[in-house]
């Protein structure tokens, strides 16, 4: 799997349909200006309808001029706060405050047309900040009591004359607490009403919103699992790819090694000596098959070897027949091991002996003692010509060859490996152990 589909897609429209590169275009003049004026074009529309209604009611009202004057205001007045209830909220309400507080103050008759002022009250309900939504709240009663109260000051002025029944008003108005409750009734319900729609609508889109950024979440919580998952496909592949070169490091080099040691041996054979000539062949000829053998195994991730004692003396018994000599020895009860650790202890011990005999002096033993006492210990020693366990050039990016590769193996099963150099009489020694955990399991 690969993670330049997903590039891809980030790079494709959302239409599905091929990139296409646009030079880009200067907005032409005053585009800004008319996406500004259309979308206050439906509050201007409503402003200018109400101040119509009002300016009307205003000339028709049986008042002197001077209250005219008056009227025309408290009418432009609520109709700029209808026009500022949807875009400016806060500021609708202040208007809507200062108009009644001078009306109050002035004395001034209500009108009808401040029934638009329930307008007002959805729009800070539906549109405002939290603080605009409380104040419009706790504005809608206190409304309420001033209209009763402006009512019972002054009584309805040009809304009564304009009804043509000021005597039937007035009666009405003699009620007194009657009239006063009814009229904090009436306002609490023209106002309260929108306000309550407002309410509902706006926590309506609240859960839309919240329901889509769920959906959004889920979304990216899901292609995260994806890019994750495939992040990990790629670094299991990058793993196995590693590990079969690991593999196919140590099975190759140590056959080669094998090879290399047999050939040079059979430098040293008397040319009338035909037959050991054919054995020294022979043996070339069965490490290399043992190595084609084991490399087929390797790329078809075979278990290899079935049972990790007879493969740890397989080994050995190769080395013998390559003409090194091997001192071997095994303390304790061998027992099976699970398939992971039985692959380490072959590939380490495998490690350690092809270095010795690229290494060691020829005229010298190799020992290798195996340790069964807890846990499987592992350790080889040879007296060395050369510096042994030195990485080839580009062994260390490689990641297989040498103290890294085994000192990894055995990390990986919770294992752990010494090397040491000792200078002594007979010349340069080198230790390597390896402690392999025991866990049951077998084959």
């Amino acid at each position: 799997m690969s993670v330049v589909p997903l590039l891809e897609d980030a790079r494709r429209p959302a239409s599905g349909g091929p990139a296409i590169a646009r030079p880009p275009q200067s907005p032409a003049p005053g585009d800004a200006t008319t996406t500004d004026w259309r979308a206050w074009a439906p509050d201007l529309g409503a402003a200018a309808v109400v101040a119509f209604l009002g300016l009307y009611e205003a000339a028709t009202a049986w008042v002197l001029p001077p209250s005219r004057i008056e009227l025309v205001f408290v009418a432009v007045g609520t109709a700029a706060a209808v026009g500022l209830s949807r875009r400016l909220p806060a500021a609708a309400l202040g208007l809507v405050w200062a108009v009644c507080g001078l009306q109050l103050l002035l004395g001034i008759d209500l009108m009808l047309v401040q029934l638009a002022i329930a307008a007002v009250a959805f729009g800070t309900a539906r549109w405002g900040s939290a603080a605009t939504v409380w104040l419009s709240a706790v504005s809608i009663p206190v409304a309420a009591m001033l209209v009763s109260v402006i009512v019972n000051s002054r009584g309805l002025g040009g809304l009564a004359e304009l009804a043509g029944n000021r005597s039937l008003l007035d009666a009405v108005r003699d009620l007194s607490m009657t009239w006063q409750l009814t009229a904090v009734v009436m306002g609490m319900a023209t106002l309260g009403a929108p306000w309550l729609i407002g309410l509902a609508l706006r926590y309506g889109d609240r859960a839309r919103t919240s329901m889509a950024s769920q959906e959004a979440a889920e979304e990216d919580a899901a292609r995260a699992v994806r890019e994750t998952e495939q992040a990990r496909e790629i670094a299991r592949l990058r793993e196995e790819q590693a590990r079969l070169a690991n593999d196919v490091h140590d099975v190759v080099g140590h056959s080669l090694a094998v090879i290399l040691a047999q050939a040079e041996s059979a430098q040293y054979l008397d040319d009338t000596d035909a037959k050991a000539l054919k054995d020294t062949m022979a043996k070339i000829a069965t490490s290399a098959r043992t190595s084609l053998r084991d490399v087929r195994q390797v790329l078809a991730d075979t278990k290899q070897p079935a049972t990790q004692q007879a493969g740890l003396h397989t080994l050995i018994d190769g080395i013998r027949a390559s003409g090194h000599e091997v001192v071997s020895a095994e303390i304790g009860t061998p027992r099976p091991l699970p398939p992971e650790l039985d692959v380490v202890a072959f590939r380490v011990l495998q490690e350690m002996l092809t270095n010795a005999i690229k290494h060691g002096r020829r005229d010298s033993p190799v020992h290798v003692e195996l340790h069964w006492e807890g846990e499987l210990r592992i350790e080889v020693r040879n007296i060395v010509a050369t510096s042994p366990f030195a990485p080839s050039p580009g062994a260390s990016a490689g990641g297989g060859a040498g103290l890294d590769g085994m000192r990894r193996r055995l990390e990986s099963v919770g294992g752990r490996l010494d090397v040491r150099r000792r200078d002594e009489q007979g010349g340069t020694t080198f230790t390597a152990t390896a402690w392999v955990p025991v866990r049951a399991g077998g084959a």
